[in-house]
């Protein structure tokens, strides 16, 4: 049966797509050709959602319809294996909010940011181009691949259709790769929340709510979606508002939290949402900060529009030739790609659409709203975020993103050295911008996350008034960790899924993910893991997670490989291989970006580039008995060998993984087109589904008439 039927077009939709095309092509007319004319923000969000609303209308629903064939009649694993713990059929308006939420954790927010030192047009492309062809096209794909396969994981996909061997690697680079990130991203919050009881009391009442939200819609009242909104965002609001009263009243002690008690309260709650019932708490949860974080990002464009900040950050920078920018190092090709990762393709993506997601989706046909939609929507964060970065003085942007071993600690000395990079920036002008949001110093606030603030507190103030400037800055650090902290307990339960697949292997029990000895022992491993790189990183400035920290950009590119090759295998075996190009052709880009980058990381004779040779000047120092910058003692010279050590050869061993992951998966298709029928497809089989849902948020006519067909007729479940 077809599952869509072509339509021809209306006058009316053919103007209105037109009209779209010419403000997208107006944009990056503007974006393209200026050349030291002042140039409006407003045109690059122009250009940004022009595309993607050409990328999602047309391209998108290509690849749904044309080449995926997503099929409205058959049964999703949530409507076949509902067990209410893992599998739960849920209404694709939350559905969108928690995936959406579970996938934008940190960069799309800090990546653009740090970027920003390339220029804003190198950034802006990639984040536009990358997301359209690359991006959002790997979440849909490994969505409906693995909502065909009972909602494997993407290293357990891999092992069924690349074999045992590409399999093993894909299974061994996944988890490893997924500690990392989930490390990285619990320590952002941490550093985010550290003694701010504003922050911390708002974050915490997002969890009752959610309990409530979670409550409401599977016991009160089931199905009333726009009611739970309703009081779940008036709930969150009140939180927001209340959290700034209790930070200026006698309870800001309780709130105001050291790192180490963070930690342990981080860890303790991603142990809890991931056993408990996924409509219970994540579920919810996830779906409430959509809303915060949707409308945060809402407000930032609109603002763009009605202040019309001007672009003061050059569209390509000297850095971005000379590869020695102080706020990262390495040239233009491959890093920017690697820095920008979330906000244009990220391999932790797959790990969503392979995990929770496709386990409570309604129908196949909802695969290009969530998968498609939601990383269209991380883009716009990270194109919101690249436009806050770029708004600022760059003599501001720079002076907060170089270290403090590169500008010294004075705004004198900081002045100084901006300067000598042809950025000009008085001292006054440095202590004022402090002063403006009532912070002590801005003065190397690396990490990309206070100048987002700075920037967000700009667009803000321009529209709301300049005494709001603080207020502003400081609900954006806020904003920043709740953004970041929804990725951290989807992606613990991910994680759960993960080692409970690679488990089954061996211990058959483990293949049921809701069997509870099962989920109880791997949330507890994997907590456990991403916990204690966290608790030795809070402690030791140069350990645990921070010692990992520099190969999380590149460890992300490569789950993205990863992803491709899966994706590119199924579409071949799958009897779609003329369609192949559509994954194949990202593939190959982000192999050629990534291990260029690890190459280069591995073996670079540039000591702030390459891990080896940075080793050997430290191991050099320690020989002489000299300390070496930005070192203090000789433990921290001990530290930075062992680190450099570390992250080179892991950098090394995950691209080689990597390499045998696509080299077999290379060798599977080879066979495939060859001989098809050595070929087997682990999908489930097909099952009549009883629900009716629609494909997007908004019913067509169509699927207005079939629900209505539908409640006066027999019940169909």
């Amino acid at each position: 049966m077809r599952t869509d039927s072509p339509r021809k077009a209306r006058p009316r939709s053919i103007v209105i797509w037109t009209l779209v095309a010419l403000i997208a092509a107006a944009g990056w007319s503007v974006l393209a050709l200026s050349r030291g004319e002042e140039v409006s923000a407003a045109w690059m969000v122009a250009a940004a959602l022009g595309s993607y609303a050409i990328a999602y209308r047309f391209y998108a629903k290509f690849i749904a319809y044309k080449v995926l064939k997503v099929d409205k009649n058959r049964a999703t694993p949530a409507e076949r294996l509902n067990n209410g713990i893992d599998f739960h059929p849920t209404d694709r308006r939350v559905l969108l909010g928690h995936h959406f939420a579970a996938i934008a954790g940190a960069g799309p927010l800090v990546g653009p940011v740090l970027a920003a030192q390339m220029g804003y047009l190198p950034g802006t492309i990639w984040i536009i181009v990358g997301v359209i062809f690359a991006g959002a096209v790997q979440d849909m794909v490994v969505l409906f691949f693995s909502t065909r396969r009972d909602g494997r994981s993407l290293g357990q996909m891999a092992r069924e259709e690349i074999g045992p061997f590409g399999g093993a690697a894909a299974l061994i680079a996944a988890f490893a790769i997924m500690i990392i990130l989930l490390g990285v991203l619990a320590l952002v919050v941490v550093n985010a929340l550290a003694q701010s009881p504003w922050g911390t009391f708002s974050i915490a009442m997002t969890v009752p709510i959610a309990l409530l939200m979670g409550f409401y819609l599977r016991v009160l009242r089931p199905g009333r979606v726009a009611e739970v909104s309703l009081i779940g965002v008036a709930l969150l609001l009140f939180a927001l508002v209340a959290g700034r009263w209790v930070a200026e009243s006698s309870w800001a002690d309780t709130f105001t939290l050291a790192p180490s008690t963070l930690v342990v309260w981080l860890v303790a709650y991603g142990f809890i949402a991931s056993i408990l019932p996924v409509w219970m708490l994540l579920a919810p949860r996830d779906y409430l900060s959509t809303f915060m974080k949707i409308g945060t990002i809402a407000l930032l464009a609109l603002g763009v529009v009605v202040s019309l900040p001007t672009l003061k950050m050059d569209a390509v920078t000297d850095f971005a030739s000379r590869g020695n920018g102080p706020v990262f190092a390495g040239s233009l090709f491959p890093f920017v790609f690697i820095t920008i990762a979330c906000g244009a393709l990220s391999g932790f993506h797959s790990l969503i659409s392979s995990g929770t997601t496709p386990k409570m989706i309604q129908k196949e046909t909802q695969v290009r709203m969530i998968g498609y939609g939601s990383m269209l929507m991380e883009s716009a964060v990270a194109i919101m975020a690249l436009v806050a970065a770029s708004i600022i003085d760059p003599g501001l942007y720079f002076a907060m993103n170089a270290p403090a071993g590169v500008i010294g600690d004075t705004v004198q000395n900081a002045s100084q050295v901006v300067g000598s990079w042809g950025y000009a920036i008085s001292p006054g002008e440095l202590a004022a911008a402090a002063k403006n949001v009532e912070e002590a110093s801005l003065l190397s606030r690396t990490g990309g996350a206070p100048t987002l603030a700075v920037g967000v507190s700009e667009i803000f103030s321009d529209v709301t008034g300049d005494g709001l400037r603080a207020f502003w800055y400081h609900f954006a650090i806020m904003f920043e960790a709740l953004f970041i902290l929804t990725a951290l307990d989807a992606g613990t339960r991910v994680g759960r899924f993960m080692l409970q697949d690679t488990l089954g292997n061996l211990y058959k029990p483990f293949k049921d993910v809701s069997w509870k000895p099962g989920l109880l022992i791997t949330s507890g491993i994997v907590c456990g893991l991403w916990g204690y790189f966290l608790w030795v990183g809070v402690h030791e400035p140069l350990g645990g997670i921070n010692q990992l920290f520099p190969i999380f950009g590149i460890s992300n590119q490569l789950l993205a490989a990863v992803a491709l090759a899966v994706c590119t295998t199924l579409l071949v075996k799958s009897g779609r291989l003329k369609w192949a190009w559509i994954t194949g052709i990202p593939l190959v880009w982000d192999a050629t970006v990534t291990l260029t980058a690890s190459w280069q990381k591995v073996f670079s004779s540039d000591p702030r580039v390459g891990f080896f040779k940075q080793r050997s000047i430290y191991q050099d120092g320690i020989d002489r008995g000299e300390l070496v910058a930005p070192a203090k003692t000789m433990d921290d010279m001990h530290t930075i060998v062992t680190n450099s050590t570390v992250d080179g050869v892991l950098t090394a061993v995950l691209a080689l993984l990597i390499v045998v992951v696509i080299a077999d998966a290379t060798r599977v298709c080879i066979r495939h087109v060859r001989r098809p029928a050595l070929s087997t497809l682990s999908e489930a089989p097909y099952i009549e589904s009883q629900i009716i849902a629609p494909a997007g948020l908004i019913p067509t006519r169509e699927e207005k008439e079939e629900v209505r067909d539908a409640v006066g007729a027999e019940p169909r479940g």
